[in-house]
């Protein structure tokens, strides 16, 4: 597939989404609302959800080109944006957290990927940015790109009430998937997805760092076990705003993070995965509105909460 289009006519897109675009036929469509939904800045809608929610999706990059997504939690109010251009989170920030540990290592200027949702009004917003600043109090992002996404696929639920507790610390798992975490992969209605793009020549940054969510009805995920104990999950991608940000960006650096929350217990399992096969198994084509797109990802090692 070719990664070279032009993009003098348009900064919005990197190539990995041009191409995508392209070959579903809405390359021409997308150059031209783009810019119009893409801003540079977050809207006053934006600020006030972000403003009340108890959780905050993450995504970032470590040094060896890993994308990890996780989960940020706190009394609603703890993400808070004192101007168009600036969010900041004050929570205790797990050390041991590999996100979060990428973010510590790269320093101000690292690239973070930032998803609020609120699960009952299936409303959700994103911010893409560089951190700003960091400390074991939170940390702040100011903002490169704010869009909005349509509330498809979210499952309704009421979060219960922030009682302050402290949350529990991130413990690696053994290189194998074990049963409890392949449980919560299995009865998932949701799961987060961090990718970025590929990293500007002369700088080992990536460009961009993306946090996106898949939803569907419990067991959407489908786990594949293959002889050579390796574990194959199928994710569907359901037809959306045909940015083809996360599938753009796993076109480019295939190397990405999934976050599976287990609402029941409170867990949260964090894997990686490598996403090379995706594209190549994904049929794209410009079909019609009631078509299904269907990808396969190959995990590694992840870590969660014991």
């Amino acid at each position: 597939m070719d990664l070279t289009l032009d993009r003098s006519g348009d900064t919005t897109w990197h190539p990995g989404e041009q191409a995508l675009q392209a070959r579903s036929g809405m390359r021409e469509r997308m150059a031209e609302i783009g810019p119009q939904v893409i801003r540079d800045h977050m809207p006053d809608q934006h600020r006030e959800l972000f403003g009340k929610l108890p959780t905050m999706l993450l995504g970032a990059l470590d040094a060896a080109g890993q994308a990890w997504a996780t989960m940020l939690a706190g009394p609603p109010g703890f993400v808070a944006t004192p101007d168009p251009r600036t969010m900041t989170i004050s929570t205790t920030l797990d050390g041991q957290d590999p996100a979060l540990a990428a973010l510590r290592a790269q320093g101000p200027g690292a690239p973070v990927g930032l998803l609020g949702l609120e699960p009952h009004t299936r409303r959700r917003n994103r911010m893409n940015g560089r951190l700003a600043a960091m400390s074991e109090g939170g940390l702040e992002v100011t903002v490169v790109q704010s869009f909005g996404n349509c509330p498809k696929y979210i499952q309704a639920r009421e979060p219960l009430r922030w009682d302050g507790a402290p949350p529990a610390l991130a413990q690696p798992l053994d290189a194998a998937l074990d049963a409890r975490a392949l449980a919560s992969i299995e009865a998932a209605d949701t799961v987060f997805i961090a990718s970025a793009s590929a990293p500007v020549p002369g700088d080992g940054r990536a460009e961009g760092v993306d946090v996106s969510h898949r939803g569907g009805p419990p067991g959407f995920v489908a786990v594949q076990r293959r002889l050579d104990g390796g574990v194959e999950l199928l994710i569907p991608d359901f037809p959306g705003n045909r940015f083809f940000m996360t599938l753009g960006n796993l076109l480019r650096h295939p190397r990405a993070g999934l976050l599976v929350p287990d609402y029941a217990s409170g867990e949260l399992v964090l894997l990686a995965f490598d996403g090379d096969r995706l594209v190549g198994s994904a049929g794209l084509h410009p079909v019609g509105p009631q078509a299904r797109r269907r990808h396969a990802m190959m995990l590694g090692i992840g870590v969660h909460p014991d």
